[in-house]
């Protein structure tokens, strides 16, 4: 009985999906932006085995459809045979060759070479993913000539056809989306909400009556959430700096309001910007306004470099507007981060506006990830424009970020896609690890704008039309991060950019979607520039940052 149900199921397969299904696992194992381990390989080789056997099968119907001649009977068998073996060919090839593949990213990335992609194991991980997504595709299958069966009583055959398929989608995308998403949404903002609500204890409350969670501050430290007390008692102190500059230096002054320091969006904006003022951040030099990452994480890396630059004399808010990681807070609640961007905003720049022009500090925007496409949109240059602030650094911006996006596509034909150049750089300047985009530049403008990004940052370089466009920054040259065994392919390149975005932050500091502190150092000082820095005391501050994150 076993023998006879595998015999069919082995005999109902597609000649034409099998080929082209072992087509795209080849593709899924060359390399992207990001190293992947075997079981993750697997995976997305099993999606990709599957979504090739569509695309076979799809091309095996329109055949049909258009009622083309179908091949004889007596050559089905043989046909299947032949292409079982030149799928098994493919599949083994590639399988071989995938070291080589993930060795060439490792390489770019300084990690150590995998040795064995281990073939077998990715292989059988390939086939159990592919055969459990075939066998949904046949109850899909089923399901829509049921469907069809009852539609054909009432209309043309060839319409009940695509109606049902119509139909079948919106059924699938409906129980997708409205329950089995939506319950995992549920159980991850659950999960993420204890998580905030978790006091360390060894974090304590500090008892210096300027930092934010103090007896004296206005919010409380278990309202700040464990993101908000993290950034408040990390980063260096005057005697830390003093230390390393060889002179005078003042404690930094931060402030962050999470998102259980007050019920409303506003009622945050309002209680951060009373703090400041408590505090006398407003008597600093440098303030400035950060939007956090989705889970209210603020990058070190860019704070602490900024606030040794300044010898301290720097105050810097944060305002937390969700607890889930930023890629699901971009899919479920994108516009949310926007409002607490723009209500923190609002808030500070209305205060700084009504200060005298000679008394007031210089204000700046910071965000990473999620927080650099939420800082973009919280100002209005329509409402700056008459008393700009100063600038802006925005780290790893994703995809959908409108100023980044604007400035790639109209970059000068002769830079890359991976570091533009964007007109003639008075406003805005694009930086990676290595420095800043080639080429001379005008000089600075009123606001001064910084992109920091890495050519192999996946949730930066994400791409919807990647499916059926090669994408520019894979033309060459590459960035130096980015393997030259990278290709692009139809439909498996999506999907490994894809699981790319959710692999971003694995890789060593330095790449991917894990910006280090040393790389912020240079476009702090062409946006905030501060004073009294040579260039062999810029190069030990890189280094002292370097060394910090390479000490175990």
């Amino acid at each position: 009985m076993v023998h006879l149900f595998a015999d069919r199921a082995v005999r109902s397969l597609s000649s034409t999906g099998m080929i082209v299904g072992a087509a795209f696992m080849a593709a899924s194992l060359t390399p992207s932006l990001v190293p992947r381990d075997f079981l993750l390989q697997g995976a997305l080789s099993g999606i990709s085995f599957a979504v090739g056997y569509l695309a076979g099968q799809l091309l095996r119907l329109t055949w049909f459809y258009l009622e083309l001649p179908a091949p004889p009977r007596r050559l089905r068998s043989i046909a299947l045979l032949v292409a079982g073996a030149a799928s098994l060919a493919i599949v083994l090839a590639s399988l071989w060759q995938a070291a080589e593949w993930q060795d060439s990213i490792r390489l770019r990335m300084e990690l150590e070479p995998v040795g064995s992609s281990r073939p077998f194991e990715t292989g059988a991980i390939a086939l159990l993913v592919f055969g459990m997504l075939l066998m949904i595709g046949r109850l899909v299958m089923r399901l829509h000539r049921r469907v069809t069966s009852r539609l054909a009583r009432r209309v043309p055959n060839r319409m009940s056809r695509i109606l049902g398929a119509v139909l079948v989608a919106l059924l699938l995308w409906a129980a997708i989306d409205g329950i089995l998403f939506r319950a995992a949404l549920r159980v991850a903002d659950s999960s993420f909400r204890g998580l905030d609500g978790l006091v360390e204890a060894d974090v304590a409350p500090p008892s210096d009556p300027l930092k934010t969670g103090s007896p004296a501050s206005l919010l409380s430290w278990e309202g700040l959430g464990r993101m908000g007390r993290s950034y408040i008692a990390s980063g260096p102190g005057a005697a830390e700096i003093e230390a390393f500059a060889h002179r005078p230096a003042q404690q930094p002054i931060r402030v962050y309001a999470g998102l259980n320091s007050a019920e409303t969006v506003g009622d945050r904006a309002a209680l951060a910007l009373a703090e400041l003022i408590r505090v006398g951040a407003f008597d600093r030099s440098v303030l400035v306004v950060i939007t956090p990452t989705g889970t209210g994480w603020i990058d070190p890396s860019a704070v602490d470099t900024l606030e040794y630059l300044h010898n301290g004399d720097v105050a810097s808010v944060g305002l937390q507007y969700s607890y889930l990681a930023s890629w699901l807070s971009l899919l479920v609640e994108p516009d949310y981060g926007a409002e607490a961007a723009r209500a923190l905003f609002q808030a500070v720049y209305g205060h700084w506006t009504a200060l005298p022009h000679d008394r007031r500090p210089r204000l700046y925007l910071y965000g990473l990830s999620l927080g650099a496409l939420n800082s973009d949109r919280s100002a209005d240059i329509y409402d700056v424009v008459a008393d700009p602030f100063q600038g802006a650094l925005w780290s790893g911006p994703p995809f959908p970020s409108r100023t980044w996006r604007l400035a790639t596509e109209a970059r000068q034909p002769e830079s890359p896609a991976w570091l533009p150049r964007f007109r003639d750089g008075s406003i805005l300047r694009f930086a990676n690890q290595q420095g800043w985009a080639p080429g001379s530049y005008a000089p600075w403008g009123p606001i001064r704008i910084a992109y920091l990004q890495y050519a192999s940052d996946p949730i930066v370089f994400f791409e919807e039309t990647a499916g059926w466009r090669e994408p520019a920054w894979m033309r060459m040259p590459r960035g130096p991060d980015v393997s030259p065994a990278l290709r692009w392919f139809p439909l498996v390149t999506l999907l490994q950019l894809g699981l790319d975005i959710g692999l971003g932050t694995t890789t060593p500091m330095g790449f991917g979607h894990v910006y280090a502190p040393e790389h912020h150092i240079d476009p702090w000082i062409e946006v905030t520039q501060p004073a009294g820095w040579s260039p062999q005391e810029i190069a030990r501050l890189k280094a002292f940052f370097r060394q910090q994150r390479t000490t175990p």
